[in-house]
Parts: C-alpha cells; structure tokens; sequence
C-alpha cells in the first residue's frame, strides 16, 4: 500500500500543498472567512450574479415549485419542466438546435468524450487543455495526442502523421489557468479538412465575450457547424451549478444514450436550473456587466505595466501573474491575504513546473477602487518599475 502520510508530508514540503476556504457567508468580490473580511480576486464569478438577489429569488421559487432535489436521474423521474426549458433556452442562446444539462463542465466533458470516442480513435489535445478533457480521453480508451499550446501548425502535423481513422479535436476556448483564447478558426478548418469533431470547453468563455457573451466561438464569428460540440459550465459567469453540452439534434440524442456520466447520475436540483433561467436573462439582457469587467481588466493591465509585473497575454477577466516556483507563488498569496487580499497560488500539477502564479480573476461586482486596491497590496511587494519578481 502506499504510504498517504508520506506522500502528503511530500506536498507539504515542495509547497503543493492544497487547503480549502471556509466562507462563512455568500460568493461574492467580499467574503468572510474565519470572521474576517477579505477582498477577493480569486472566483469565477465573473458577472457578479452568484448572489444577485434575482437568481436568489429564483432559486427560492424553485424550491416552493420543486423541492430540494431531484430525487432521480434525468433518464429515470429528474428531469424537471425546469431542467427542459433550461435546455431550450440555451440551445438558443447558443444558436445550437438542443442542449443537454450534466451535473459538471467535468462530468460533461468526461461524458462527451467517452461517448464519442473509444479504442482505436485518436483525440488531439492543446497541452493546456483543462484536466476534465485529458481524463475524458484517458476514460475513453482512445490515444491522446497533445499538441503545442495554441499552436494550429504542430495540431496540422500531428493530424497528417496520424493513421486513418476516426477524429476528435478538443481544446478550452478560454484557457482557464492563462487566460487566453484558443485559435479555433484555424482548429475549426484543420478539423473540417480532417473530417474530425471539434469540441470547445468554453466554461470560462460563455457569459464573459463574444456579442451577447455568447462565448469564444461567436467571438471568432464561428458558424454552429463549425463548432459541432460545445461545452458550457453554469458556476462560473452565470453563477449558479451545473454545465451543459450543446449541438445537433443527433448529437444529443447520441450523449442522451451513450453518455455514461448524464445516465448514471442524478439530475441536478431542478431550483438550481429555475435560478440559471434568470441568470441567463441577465447575461443576455445586461450588456454593461461585460462592459464593466473589460473595463476593469484595462485598469488592472495597464497598472500592472506601471509595475513592470509580468502578466500573461490575456484580455479575459483570467490575469495570471506568472511568479515562477511555487513556493514564491504562495508566499505572495499569503502576503497579500495579510493585507486582506485573496488570490489563488496555483502550482504545479496544474501548471508546468517553474510557472506557478497568482491567477488573479475579475468579477463585473468588483470596483475600480477595488482594483486599485489590489494593485496598492502588489506594489508593496514588488517597487516600482522592478524586475526581480521573487517577492522580498
């Protein structure tokens, strides 16, 4: 057997260590944790709607109208009136002729993939794909090929190396840990030529840009054949729970039968589809939202350039500020939440060794004050115009 202590006495001393927060209240650009109040930059709660009182109190209708829980899988007694018109409202919204809700952006990925490919087939992989898509391929059987990050040129010659057979190209459209976007024009051409699927995670693309916030692929002005399967999460820019698997009518109907991870699981609470129905009607309706967290992500930039930090290429509310090793990553995390500040180390698995980072996140709730405070705390730790960005 393995040795747990050991190996966790390991983590805790390359600094890899991971803990959990225990809010003492609701998600939002203020939280309590321990009865203190911290500033946070380290949600996915992009739009500021988690808390909004009109999801809240949709939530609540939901719960008069349906109960607590769905009490079966969708297949067997879960699925909810709720649940259905939620569907339809996003396969709208995403311009898709159906939509099917899963439980996570993991179990859907997990579910997707393995329902489309199996032994024998080939998934191509960007190598900073989020980990449910790696662990979709490996559940499947089929072989993962990785190709260089946002690199059409190295997918092209990984595409034309490979044997005959069937296809599936994965990528995130927002990379969750970097913050920028995936080329999918040039993944969408090179999948058509190689008569292969594409499928787009967008969890962190959906709500945040492209006209309307309908994501990376109606950024890029991508036609719906184009991106045949796309992938969206629900706790993140909308706010509340869940994810959701867009595209044909005969694509649905394949997860619908196939898709262990929808099959084999109970459905989500139909409440939490009630309060994503007027999440989504915000996103779709409260343009200024977007409007409000580009213009905060500016701010942030263009302050951080004043710093001389170094940023990833991102225009997304995703600001890595890359630190190098990890303990110099959690080392200015802990500085900052010193200061009543909170952001996320992110270290190694999830990152490369010699990338760990700070993943600083922008809500549409946060202030420009806000900003401006976080960027105070950072030049407390780095002086002006530095280059050395080992803190202390």
């Amino acid at each position: 057997m393995k040795n747990l202590d050991a190996i966790l006495e390991a983590r805790r001393a390359d600094d890899l260590y991971r803990r959990r927060q225990v809010l003492d209240g609701p998600q939002g650009v203020e939280v309590r944790i321990g009865g203190r109040s911290y500033l946070s930059f380290c949600s996915n709660d992009y739009l500021g709607l988690a808390n909004h009182p009109e999801v809240v109190a949709a939530f609540h209708r939901g719960l008069d109208e349906y109960g607590a829980g769905s009490g079966a899988a969708h297949l067997i007694s879960g699925h909810s009136r709720a649940h259905h018109a939620l569907e339809e409202e996003l396969a709208e919204f995403v311009g898709r002729p159906r939509a099917l809700l899963f439980s996570t952006g993991y179990m859907a990925n997990l579910g997707v993939i393995s329902a489309l490919a199996g032994h024998g087939d080939r998934v191509f992989e960007d190598q900073a794909n989020h980990a449910s898509l790696l662990d979709g391929t490996r559940l499947s059987g089929a072989r993962l090929l990785r190709y260089r990050h946002g690199d059409c040129a190295a997918l092209e010659q990984r595409l034309a190396d490979a044997p005959a057979g069937e296809y599936l190209v994965a990528t995130d459209g927002v990379f969750s840990m970097d913050g920028d976007l995936a080329p999918l024009p040039g993944l969408a051409v090179l999948a058509a030529a190689h008569e292969a699927w594409l499928l787009v995670d967008d969890a962190h693309g959906l709500g945040v840009i492209g006209p309307g916030g309908r994501g990376t692929a109606a950024y890029y002005g991508l036609a719906p054949a184009q991106v045949p399967i796309l992938m969206g999460t629900l706790g993140k820019a909308f706010g509340t729970f869940g994810a959701f698997v867009a595209g044909s009518e005969t694509l649905v109907e394949t997860l619908i039968q196939e898709a262990r991870t929808y099959i084999y699981t109970t459905a989500p609470p139909p409440a939490a589809a009630a309060a994503t129905r007027a999440a989504l009607r915000l996103v779709r309706e409260q343009d200024w939202r977007r409007e409000q967290l580009q213009a905060l992500v500016r701010r942030f930039r263009e302050g951080a350039a004043q710093l001389g930090l170094e940023l990833a290429d991102s225009s997304t509310p995703i600001q890595p500020l890359i630190v190098g090793e990890a303990a110099a990553a959690l080392h200015l995390s802990e500085a900052l939440r010193a200061r009543g500040i909170l952001t996320g180390a992110i270290r190694p698995p999830t990152v490369p060794p010699g990338s760990a980072r700070l993943r600083i996140t922008f809500s549409a709730a946060h202030s420009t004050a806000q900003v401006d405070r976080l960027l105070d705390a950072l030049e407390q730790r780095f002086p002006l115009h530095t280059t050395d960005l080992s803190p202390d």
